[in-house]
């Protein structure tokens, strides 16, 4: 059984997509081509390490340009919601204070886009679906595995993120 996964991603997400696939199929791709065939051309493939190390790149590439050929295919570019910046939609980047006198600070992103040291949150954790559409001061009580979260919203904001790659 599969989880159903939202199809929404920020325009920032899709555009590393789109940058990953680009570069997988017209840089990588054509670089490991061009090695295994050397390798091959040395002779014995059945021990020719090159040649095995090669023809798994291959594979892992090929494997990673059709999931990504699929999902951008499925995925939907959300534009920033401008109309109501005092309440918290996907994008948004929320603070929020804990029980124990403790802020953790989420950006609410697509599946895709998840990073935990970041503090970015998929829209289908439980977490973002509590927050969505709540505003400051608006108070939430999470379930997790790890037991019952009340969380109080103190920030909202919509500004990008200054990316660090």
């Amino acid at each position: 059984m599969t989880l159903a996964r939202s199809p929404y991603i920020t325009r920032a997400g899709h555009r590393r997509l789109q940058d990953e696939y680009k570069d997988l199929w017209q840089k990588k791709r054509p670089e490991v081509t061009r090695a295994l065939s050397a390798a091959a051309a040395e002779g014995d493939r059945s021990e020719n390490a090159e040649y095995i190390y090669r023809k798994k790149q291959l594979r892992e590439i090929d494997r990673r340009v059709r999931y990504l050929q699929k999902r951008l295919d499925e995925v939907k570019p959300v534009p920033t919601r401008e109309d109501r910046p005092d309440r918290i939609f996907f994008g948004a980047t929320v603070t929020l204070a804990e029980d124990n006198g403790g802020e953790v600070r989420y950006r609410i992103v697509g599946v895709d886009e998840t990073d935990a040291e970041r503090g970015w949150i998929s829209i289908d954790s439980p977490v973002a679906l509590a927050l969505l559409g709540r505003s400051i001061d608006d108070e939430v009580k999470v379930r997790t595995p790890a037991g019952t979260r009340r969380l109080e919203i103190i920030d909202i904001d919509y500004g990008e993120p200054v990316e660090s790659d």
